[in-house]
């Protein structure tokens, strides 16, 4: 079987979504049963993709504006992918929302979730132009939905109106860390994600003061990720009392690097307004960090036992949360317990095998549609 996958959103910073589909090719790669092909496609006039980027698949790099072509492909639905591969493929799978053209492929979205309909601010370029208009009519003409959690699959069950049958939930898969065996002595509350607004870290810091009066020796506050232009406010914020000195902005930190950020966090927080999954929360709980964490989205799914789940309105739940775990030796270690457990059950393999049943599914129903 002949498979292209969308790999831009990997192409340049692996955050998210580019994670989640690095992630998901190399387990496909490791799990591909005789006969599969994968071909990752990317287009970029400045960036290349690296031949070896994912070894044993196969590599699409074109010299493509990728805003020319996405505008071609949104609004014109033209060209198709195979005129730019110069080959056929019998499943095509689109990274995003919105349908990569083919001539005779079954085609897949992919949705991790759908802020961009309730808060179009806070998007910007193609997905501010493109995607509240158009996602409802891609969802409808794709032969199959992958969502990365239940609470996302409910989401375009009821509000895009699409049969439950045509949506396949495939979880992220958890890193294959080792545990560490001890916290660090002197650590620091991690965060880390892209910072933007939807992330609600205005709000962490008003918890982060608080927790400040209470201990005036708290651990600093590392706000770990890519700094987008809607974060200047907070940057700007972040330098001034009481925060100066007592909060860290790395920026942008590679995979690589990632584990190291873990094992020097005493807890972790995500106090997102929404999040389609949470993966930076898994890899915490991986890792053996406890987490705190807002109750919305699809975060309760993805911390199961293994975090405090507050309202992320509430910077006082959220100072209380961090205070009661930086404390307590006790709970600290009962969550990171039930936190390992929780998080066996994602596996990228697993995440591999259920793509693969998206697949069939999509193959299944375009047959039926030309039938």
């Amino acid at each position: 079987m002949r498979i292209l996958v969308d790999y831009r959103p990997a192409l340049r910073h692996r955050t998210g979504v580019g994670e989640y589909f690095h992630e998901l090719a190399r387990a496909l790669v490791a799990t591909a049963p005789s006969g599969e092909t994968l071909t990752l496609f990317s287009s970029s006039l400045r960036d290349r993709l690296a031949p070896d980027v994912v070894p044993g698949a196969r590599v699409l790099d074109r010299r493509v504006p990728v805003r020319v072509l996405n505008f071609a492909w949104h609004r014109l639905g033209w060209p198709p992918v195979e005129r730019l591969a110069g080959q056929a493929f019998d499943v095509v799978h689109a990274a995003h929302p919105l349908l990569i053209p083919s001539s005779g492929a079954a085609r897949l979205v992919t949705i991790h979730d759908l802020d961009f309909l309730d808060h179009p601010e806070r998007t910007r370029a193609e997905i501010r132009r493109d995607y509240g208009r158009l996602a409802r009519s891609h969802a409808h003409q794709a032969d199959q939905i992958v969502v990365n959690s239940h609470h996302t699959a409910m989401e375009v069950e009821t509000r895009l109106a699409v049969p439950r049958d045509r949506i396949t939930v495939c979880h992220p898969g958890a890193p294959d860390w080792t545990p560490r065996s001890d916290e660090p002595r002197e650590g620091h509350i991690l965060f880390l994600g892209t910072l933007e607004p939807r992330k609600n870290l205005g709000v962490l810091l008003d918890a982060y003061a608080r927790l400040l009066t209470r201990r005036p020796d708290a651990p600093r506050l590392v706000l770990a990720g890519a700094v987008t232009t809607q974060a200047g406010a907070l940057v700007e914020r972040a330098s001034r009392p009481p925060f100066a000195d007592h909060v860290e902005l790395p920026g942008y930190v590679a995979p690589e690097a990632r584990r190291a950020l873990f094992d020097r966090a005493i807890l972790f927080v995500m106090p997102s307004y929404t999040e389609g999954f949470g993966m930076p929360a898994v890899e915490a709980l991986a890792a053996g960090v406890p987490v705190v964490a807002a109750n919305r989205g699809a975060l309760p799914e993805a911390v199961g036992p293994g975090g405090l789940l507050v309202d992320p309105d509430d910077a006082e739940a959220m100072a209380r949360a961090m205070d009661h775990l930086l404390a307590d030796a006790a709970a600290r270690a009962r969550l990171r317990d039930a936190g390992l457990q929780h998080v066996a059950r994602f596996r990228w393999t697993r995440t591999a095998e259920r793509v693969r049943e998206a697949w069939r599914l999509a193959i299944e129903h375009r047959s039926q549609r030309r039938g």
